[in-house]
């Protein structure tokens, strides 16, 4: 971690450089980042809360989804682009030497630009729109904010150093997130699931995470059961993949 804080800047520059790049030749830019989750929300409002009729904890149901899309488009990017971060910073990781924990840091961090775009979207379809006032448990949306941010870095640390060896995780990938998307309550609310299989439920940190935006968003129930189990299982997945991936870092000029 010493070594970590003394390459802060380098994480700084990696972040502002994938923000720059990100939204480069671009004809909306930075627009993007409200238009993935709303677009996602408008596509659940039709087919979960008009056709299927599923139930959203007494809030109109379109907030109810945008709550969720928010975060876990955050998450879906942060994972996917960590995974990728060190092939894709081929010539940097075999050239330079630095913490290579960066490149997924830096790959987790920058899409934290989007999901507060995003979430200051939310907030004004809330107010404006709605009617609606956040209530006073939205102080409390940093945590949450926090532990979307270090699930996305325990899941990613995995995939960069795995993806490094064996490069049929790109392929996998995007179907372990489809259905890592079906296990966590976004089109449902978390009330479904049974009492005493809900602290079972938070072994997946992300439904805490979206039960939690709900929660400082709109005033639904606080998932308290889950946010520990939640806690715990993030911890032991961060400081096992730590572990991995500092056991496997000599090994990454080499390999790529």
């Amino acid at each position: 971690m010493a070594s970590f804080w003394a390459y802060r800047e380098l994480l700084y520059f990696l972040v502002w450089r994938d923000a720059k790049v990100r939204y480069k030749q671009t004809v909306l830019g930075a627009a993007w980042a409200i238009l993935q989750p709303f677009m996602a929300m408008v596509v659940f409002s039709i087919f979960f809360g008009k056709l299927a009729k599923m139930p959203s904890d007494g809030q109109p149901y379109p907030l109810f989804a945008f709550a969720a899309l928010v975060p876990w488009t955050y998450f879906s990017t942060a994972v996917g682009n960590s995974a990728a971060s060190l092939v894709g910073n081929q010539r940097l990781v075999t050239h330079v030497y630095f913490p290579r924990l960066l490149v997924p840091a830096a790959a987790v961090l920058t899409p934290l630009i989007d999901l507060l775009i995003a979430l200051g979207m939310m907030l004004v379809i809330e107010v404006a729109w709605y009617r609606m006032l956040p209530p006073t448990a939205l102080l409390m949306l940093p945590a949450f904010i926090l532990l979307a941010a270090l699930t996305a870095l325990a899941a990613g640390i995995w995939l960069a150093a795995l993806n490094v060896e064996y490069r049929d995780v790109r392929y996998v990938l995007p179907f372990a997130i489809q259905f890592w998307m079906f296990a966590t309550p976004i089109a449902y609310p978390a009330s479904l699931v049974p009492e005493q299989w809900r602290p079972l439920f938070g072994l997946n940190p992300m439904a805490t995470v979206v039960e939690g935006f709900r929660w400082a968003l709109l005033g639904t129930p606080l998932p308290s059961a889950m946010a520990y189990v939640s806690c715990a299982a993030v911890a032991v997945v961060l400081v096992a993949g730590l572990a991995y991936f500092r056991r496997m870092e000599g090994t990454f000029a080499d390999v790529l």
